[in-house]
């Protein structure tokens, strides 16, 4: 539809009829016609009335929008095409604004599309109520139980890629503002049997699939599974891909709905090794064996599965393995114990199976009902979505399909009396006479299977309590006993005589009339399925599991709790849930979808009318449009009724200035529509016959093409003066504009005309006085110029006249000037003769030295001190000049590379020259260490925690810190020792443990000795009698030899202002204890590198060994 079309009512551009009830004729083949016609043209929704009919389009359809959201949110039901958005904002508005409880009860048979039609309906609520972080969280939690309810309770069947195999019913709580607080979910009948066994092209519970596609290799491992479905016998092979899913992407999206539900990752951990262990319990296989007694009892093959099982669980295998092969039976104070045969333990493996599943199933429904529930103790708005199992007719129905067809016969039943009260209520509302509606009442069916002494369903709890051999054919006979005259039950076995020759039905079947048609039921596995009997010994084995989840899901296997009492059948137990169903719904307002499925083929654009029409029979949808049509087939507030047809009466259009009834009555007097069709309401019109709508809808039609055409009149005459009177404006316009010109440009030449004659005539002014000022002047400047002349004249010649006389006083001067020159020159001459040789060679001298210092100034050596080139001497009497100019240069230089050094820098070349007075060309080992830096604290004390203990002992500033090799005075061998040279004492400590060994101050220092070789050995020789000399001096060795001496010589120097000798000589005497020995170094091969090595010869000789 184009954006610019505004819809105000179904009616308008309706393809075929929107809502049936206006259907005419009225007949399943008009009914089915009109669905057709608007499915083929992608209108899947069809109202009766306020019920949507929803046919499955098995595509995707651009109507769920976050436009089409807005577009239906608080209009009209009855405003906008059918959509299920419309019956959604219904029923919220009227939750929310008449605080009316509501229920959307959403039925069809499987494939229909009953799931996607209550999550449309839950989006839709979340997206039109309020916002807020609070309230996204509780719409977000109640959005995301929907994945992990369906992949723990759909599967894919032949219908259905996504059949729910359970029937759920969501009540969302809302507060008084309609901002939703939480929700409840109830669970009906899990199709638990599908864990142990699916028909040919079905898929068992999505869970499975999902876990071993999308699980990671280390949560497989975890679990013990193979990701290879044919490793399990409880999956069906034939159909385990299903095209178009990604069951690894839905298994993270149902991960990630559990964390958003609130499911903790140890409740996520457990419930997955619960679905892995169902998994595996199908991988036991049981084998026969005969006893002694002749008895046949059963035995497992492979032991691994069940061991592995019992990993998972927490479960004593031989517990497990007991419980599969043996049953107790407990009767009073008696237990008697049997053995299963190999048939037996396979029920007893199934049993477990199914039972586990089903119950973590419950679990999971409370465990998200915790996570959704409204935490306030307010009042609340309910609104429910029932989502469950359509009418169910296959080729083999079983007590499954009997239970689920009983559920839709109660909630056909409540669906009539619902409508006809909803339609009661608006009659007598609206002061409109009701009338009776003749219509089929199925209560006699639900009486048929329900009733608690002749029901099917009492019969059927009946055989299984009572004791004695009960089998299948035992129930059916009871059942042929006392339902045989029920007009709606059919066996060939009953009493009645009507269907002894009836073929098509089987001994072994019985057939009940439903609302929706027969069905044929084969009693095979009632009896055992209303059972659901799980053996006491497999519920007592899970209870003694150390896994968490598993023993709270059979409690009743505490033999505390034990109780000899039966437990309910699992047909009570649905017959309970259904009537507290039945009874929740009767207290809400009903809002209905009834889901078709087109074809079986899951495609689109495919109509099967066959299978529609038998949709719409067991659906009882004729039915319904006939109740809806009984009385009035269109109603319509005034409102409404005035603003669409006022048109079409003159006293109406364009303004009704007076009530909305009185308008109406107006305009249907005025149209002549005869009484009997219509009725007037407090509210509104009530139409009986859809063909009185249909006329004034074509009224309507006609009378908008005659208001659009003088809409078009009016408009194009409007349009057309406009026009005109926009070019009479412009040509107006444009004119005056023209003449402006036109006259501005006459002007505008007529002014520049008359500016060139008043120039001109200005400049022959303005001449003429110019030439009569000139000659005026001229005459002035004549006799001015004459006697400017004749003054100059007479000036000139006096000039003349003073020249000549002063050229007379200038030539005695000159000749007089001449006259003492001579003079003067003559007596000087015989002065300069006797002293111009001296002049002219001091002045030579003179001009040499100038030029020598400009030369040397070119030719002056870099700034280096190292730097050994000077220019050559030009001239030998400049030789001691020369010398010492080079002198005083280097000198200079070296002041100036001197005033660059900082303090430190100045001291560590002060301790090089010291170094190299004290060693240059006298120890071989000096020339290693001109290269090297002097640090001092190699160790880094202060810094390296390993010796703050030591650092923390010297208090003094650390000169010198380094390990060094301390000989030993008995034998020779060396221990290393951490050396520490302070301003007033040189300290030796352990290098390990840093203690300090000995402490001796550097005034007992005498004398240090070395060799003239490479090697790292000196001596320290201490003055006799001092408290550290008591064991002798000190040998040490160390790479750093050059610098420890360095910096002790000048520490003591520093202290005592006194030098101490350094000895540098191959052989050289020291004091141990009382001994006076002599070190001897000599040339050798190395053990140790180029370490000396030391070797005591005697009391009076230790030899160095050097390389």
């Amino acid at each position: 539809m184009p954006k610019s079309e505004v819809k105000t009512s179904l009616l308008d551009n309706m393809i075929g009829v929107g809502d049936s009830v206006l259907l005419e004729p009225l007949t399943e083949d008009t009914f089915l016609e009109n669905l057709k016609n608007r499915f083929d043209h992608s209108e899947i929704y069809t109202y009766i009335g306020s019920v949507v009919i929803s046919v499955n389009p098995y595509r995707h359809l651009p109507i769920y929008t976050p436009e089409k959201v807005e577009e239906y949110r608080n209009r009209n039901f009855y405003e906008l095409s059918p959509h299920i958005y419309a019956l959604a904002d219904e029923a919220y508005r009227s939750l929310r604004d008449q605080d009316k409880d509501q229920c959307i009860l959403i039925t069809g048979e499987s494939g229909a599309g009953k799931t996607e039609a209550s999550k449309l309906v839950m989006s839709y609520v979340a997206a039109v109520c309020g916002k807020g972080a609070e309230v996204n969280q509780v719409k977000e939690q109640l959005l995301q139980s929907n994945p992990v309810l369906e992949a723990f309770g759909n599967a894919k069947t032949m219908r259905n890629d996504n059949s729910s195999r359970f029937g759920k019913y969501m009540d969302i709580e809302f507060d008084f503002k309609g901002d939703p607080l939480g929700g409840v979910i109830s669970n009906y009948l899990l199709e638990k049997s599908r864990v142990v066994k699916q028909p040919r092209g079905e898929r068992n519970f999505h869970i499975f699939y999902q876990l071993l596609s999308g699980g990671s290799e280390d949560l497989l491992k975890q679990l013990k599974l193979e990701r290879e479905f044919n490793q399990y016998n409880y999956l069906g092979l034939d159909s385990a891909k299903v095209n178009g899913v990604d069951d690894a992407a839905n298994f993270r999206t149902v991960k990630n709905a559990m964390q958003i539900v609130g499911f903790m990752d140890d409740e996520v951990e457990l419930v997955l090794e619960v679905v892995a262990a169902v998994l595996k319990l199908g991988n036991i296989e049981f084998k026969p064996e005969s006893r002694v007694n002749g008895l046949d009892e059963s035995r497992i093959q492979d032991k691994n599965e069940l061991k592995e099982i019992c990993e998972l669980l927490g479960q004593d295998q031989a517990v497990l393995e007991r419980a599969f092969s043996f049953r107790t039976v407990e009767a009073k104070q008696e237990k008697v114990s049997t053995t299963l045969n190999v048939a037996q333990a396979y029920y007893a493996r199934d049993a477990l199976a199914k039972n586990l599943y089903n119950r973590l199933f419950t679990w999971l429904v409370n465990r998200i009902n915790e996570s959704i529930k409204a935490q306030s103790k307010v009042r609340k708005k309910v609104m429910g979505v029932l989502d469950i199992y359509g009418f169910e007719i296959f080729e083999n129905n079983s007590f499954e399909q009997f239970i689920i067809n009983y559920c839709n016969e109660k909630l056909q039943q409540i669906f009539i009396e619902l409508t006809l009260k909803e339609e009661q209520e608006e009659y007598i509302k609206e002061g409109i006479e009701w009338t009776h509606i003749e219509y089929f009442n199925n209560a006699i069916i639900c009486e048929l299977i329900e009733n608690n002494t002749n029901g099917i369903l009492a019969m059927l709890d009946e055989e299984c309590l009572r004791p004695g051999t009960v089998t299948d054919e035992t129930f059916l006979e009871k059942l042929n006993q006392v339902c045989a005259v029920h007009e709606r039950f059919e066996s060939r076995m009953s009493k009645s005589s009507r269907f002894l020759n009836d073929t098509t039905l089987p001994h072994n079947c019985f057939r009940i009339q439903h609302y929706a048609g027969k069905v044929m039921y084969h009693v095979e596995g009632f009896v055992d399925k209303n059972n659901d009997l799980l053996y006491r010994d497999l519920s007592q084995a899970m209870w003694k599991t150390n896994h968490v989840l598993v023993k709270s899901l059979f409690p009743e296997g505490n033999p505390a709790k034990m109780s000899l009492k039966r437990p309910p059948t699992a047909g009570s137990q649905f017959k309970a849930s259904v009537a507290t169903l039945m009874k929740n719904l009767q207290t809400k307002n009903p809002n209905y979808i009834r889901c078709i499925k087109p074809n079986d083929q899951k495609a689109p654009h495919i109509f099967a009318e066959a299978l529609v029409r038998h949709q719409v029979r067991y659906l009882g949808l004729m039915e319904n449009v006939r109740v809806r049509r009984a009385g009035y087939a269109f109603k319509q507030p005034y409102e409404s009724c005035l603003e669409r047809y006022k048109m079409l009466c003159s006293q109406t259009w364009p303004h009704w200035r007076q009530g909305s009834r009185d308008g109406v009555k107006v305009l249907l007097t005025e149209l002549q529509i005869p009484p009997e069709e219509f009725s007037y309401g407090r509210s509104k019109i009530f139409i009986r016959n859809p063909r009185t709508l249909f006329e004034l809808e074509d009224l309507r039609k006609r009378r908008l093409e005659d208001l659009a055409t003088l809409i078009q009149k009016i408009y194009r005459g409007w349009k057309c003066r406009t026009n005109f009177l926009l070019m009479k404006k412009s040509q107006i316009i444009i004119s005056a504009w023209t003449k402006r010109h036109f006259q501005r440009k006459k002007y505008l030449q007529l002014k520049s005309v008359t500016l060139i004659i008043q120039s001109y005539i200005r400049g022959w002014k303005a001449r003429k006085l110019l030439r009569e000022l000139k000659h005026q002047k001229r005459c002035e400047e004549s006799a001015t110029t004459i006697a400017a002349y004749w003054r100059g004249f007479q000036a000139r010649m006096e000039v003349r006249r003073l020249k000549e006389a002063a050229m007379h006083k200038h030539a005695i001067a000159v000749i007089w000037a001449y006259w003492l020159g001579y003079e003067v020159r003559r007596e000087y001459r015989k002065f300069f003769r006797a002293n111009a040789g001296k002049k002219i060679y001091e002045f030579t001298i003179q001009r040499i030295m100038q030029k020598y210092f400009l030369e040397m100034k070119k030719k002056l050596p870099s700034m280096s001190p190292t730097e050994k080139t000077w220019p050559p001497r030009p001239y030998f009497f400049l030789d001691d000049t020369h010398t010492e100019l080079k002198r005083i240069f280097h000198l200079w230089r070296c002041k100036k590379y001197r005033d660059q050094f900082t303090e430190q820098k100045k001291a560590i070349f002060e301790e090089k020259l010291e170094a190299s007075e004290l060693f240059k060309d006298k120890k071989a080992l000096y020339t290693n260490s001109v290269q090297q830096p002097f640090q001092g604290d190699y160790l880094e004390i202060s810094k390296n925690p390993k010796y703050q203990k030591l650092n923390g002992a010297v208090e003094e500033k650390i000169v010198l810190a380094d390990v060094v090799n301390k000989i030993n005075r008995a034998n020779g061998k060396v221990a290393p020792r951490i050396f520490l040279l302070t301003q007033s004492n040189f300290i030796l400590a352990d290098q390990k443990s840093g203690q300090i060994k000995s402490t001796i101050p550097v005034m007992d220092i005498t004398s240090v000795s070395v060799s003239k070789q490479t090697d790292g050995l000196f001596a320290v020789h201490l003055k006799e009698g001092s408290t550290a000399a008591a064991k002798g001096d000190f040998l040490f060795t160390s790479d750093r030899l050059i610098e420890i001496i360095t910096k002790l010589y000048r520490t003591i120097f520093f202290k005592t202002n006194q030098k101490i000798n350094v000895e540098i000589n191959n052989e050289f005497l020291v004091q141990f204890n009382q001994d006076k020995v002599c070190v001897k170094f000599i040339q050798g091969a190395q053990k140790n590198g180029n370490l000396p090595t030391c070797k005591r010869k005697n009391n009076r000789l230790l030899e160095v060994t050097v390389p």
